[in-house]
């Protein structure tokens, strides 16, 4: 099984999160933002990883810290239980729809963490999120896990929406990108001698 738990402890947030990404697609997110919690909600059942997120940030500021930090968390988790990244498939990518909202990403486990983002959300808040928080959650994420990450909106009207579809997007292609090859199994997918 490929699992790991993280803790990350700061003056803004205290979070504590564990990931098995051979999961069902079982998740237990508190992030203090009712919004976020669907979004990682649904990151866990779409990418079938088991999730659990216990987040105590200072939403009375706002939930810029809170939502930057479990990027971070995520990001961590990934990195570390995929080590050395031996057999893994590595690439993903998928075009998907949500209803009128169709987003693209693609993902390289390089080791070469970077969030390269073309969104245009047209509401500032969905509820009481702020939707430029959307790319501070991929920035950190990409960033901790080493991955490189592409997500563009190619069509879309609605935040909710558009937001949503780039998380189930992302969860879809880390999904791929994690699993195991099974023909290459035991084999580095690099020609470099590690990732």
């Amino acid at each position: 099984m490929r699992n790991v738990k993280i803790k990350r402890e700061t003056e803004e947030t205290k979070i504590s999160l564990s990931l098995e990404i051979d999961g069902n697609g079982d998740y237990q997110c508190d992030t203090g933002s009712g919004f976020m919690d669907h979004m990682m909600n649904l990151f866990a059942r779409h990418g079938m990883f088991d999730l659990k997120i216990q987040c105590e940030g200072d939403t009375d500021v706002d939930y810029h810290h809170s939502v930057e930090d479990i990027g971070i968390c995520l990001g961590r988790a990934f990195r570390e239980v995929l080590g050395d990244k031996i057999g893994i498939k590595r690439y993903g990518d998928i075009v998907l729809p949500m209803d009128e909202a169709l987003i693209m990403a693609a993902v390289d486990v390089s080791g070469r963490g970077g969030a390269y983002l073309d969104m245009n959300i047209p509401t500032e808040k969905v509820g009481s999120f702020d939707t430029e928080l959307c790319k501070e959650f991929y920035i950190a994420f990409a960033r901790e896990a080493g991955v490189t990450l592409h997500v563009r909106q190619l069509a879309g009207e609605n935040s909710h929406h558009i937001i949503e579809g780039s998380f189930k997007a992302v969860a879809r292609v880390m999904r791929e990108a994690c699993s195991i090859d099974e023909r290459g199994k035991g084999v580095l997918p690099s020609t470099k001698g590690m990732l």
